[in-house]
């Protein structure tokens, strides 16, 4: 077996969503905000009603059945407008922040990572055939699906973790009127 493996993904399906760019941006050299804070701070609240599409693909639309039956979905996505050579940054400043230490990218939730694979978890508010409605999430539009779950507590929360305290103040910032 080689040392290096290689492995292939297979989109099933696009977001459609309302969000037509990333509020990040990759460059040589770090990551930063495409704007200031309090822009952000109103995108993120802006968010939180918005309704997107997980539009799948017609011959994976078999594979959705139940999934009505939960009340929140994991998504795994693929952010298509990450330019390929700015995935290899190794460490960034948390939200393009300067006023915060570099931090590794894993320690981070960049979408400008080796495999810039994201996850959220999205209330359903509803399945018409292959399209899922999900309320609140910041996929850009037109991003690919790699996943659809049905979100467990059990699985995948814990009740209490532990955030780094730089997250935690941008979290705070985040959500301050």
């Amino acid at each position: 077996m080689s040392s290096e493996m290689n492995m292939t993904l297979k989109p099933i399906g696009k977001v459609r969503s309302s969000v037509a760019t990333p509020i990040l941006n990759a460059n040589d050299a770090d990551i930063e905000l495409a704007g200031k804070m309090e822009a952000i701070r109103e995108f993120h609240k802006g968010l939180q009603d918005a309704v997107s599409e997980l539009v799948v693909f017609p011959e994976w639309e078999e594979l959705l059945d139940g999934i009505e039956d939960f009340s929140h979905v994991m998504v795994l996505y693929w952010p298509h407008l990450i330019d390929p050579e700015r995935r290899n940054l190794k460490k960034v400043h948390p939200m393009g922040r300067k006023d915060m230490p570099l931090k590794g990218i894993f320690a981070t939730r960049s979408p400008a990572r080796p495999n810039p694979v994201l996850v959220t978890v999205v209330p359903l508010v509803e399945r018409s055939g292959n399209v899922l409605k999900v309320k609140g999430m910041d996929a850009v539009d037109g991003s690919l699906l790699l996943d659809i779950k049905p979100h467990l507590r059990s699985f995948h929360g814990e009740d209490n973790p532990v955030m780094a305290p730089w997250m935690e103040q941008l979290f705070r910032e985040l959500d301050e009127p």
